[in-house]
């Protein structure tokens, strides 16, 4: 992306790296998400990382129905958030583990 700006008179032209996507981690452990709340950018990622000795678990999206396959431990799960919005989410197996993802510009 090119970026101009003003310098004495003169017209400097510049490039300007896009800003790189993240990857956030949530760990699952002891029955929970760690951290239950994250705040991302559009276009980010979420990936979250069963650290259990002996459990599977799923992210179910509450507001789309959409769940990941279980996964067991040391296993992870990643999915990108390309727009913003509140997006809530529990365990499939175990409903009473609850986290959000909060994407915003």
């Amino acid at each position: 992306m090119f970026q101009a700006t003003l310098a004495g008179g003169l017209l400097v032209l510049g490039l300007s790296a896009p800003l790189q996507a993240a990857d956030v981690i949530v760990e699952i452990s002891d029955y929970r998400f760690k951290p239950a709340e994250v705040r991302i950018r559009p276009g980010d990622t979420v990936t979250w990382l069963n650290r259990e000795k002996r459990t599977s678990h799923s992210v179910l999206l509450e507001g789309t129905g959409e769940e990941s396959e279980r996964f067991f431990p040391d296993e992870k799960w990643s999915r990108a958030f390309p727009q913003a919005g509140r997006f809530e989410y529990h365990c499939g197996p175990h409903p009473e583990m609850k986290g959000v993802v909060i994407v915003g510009d």
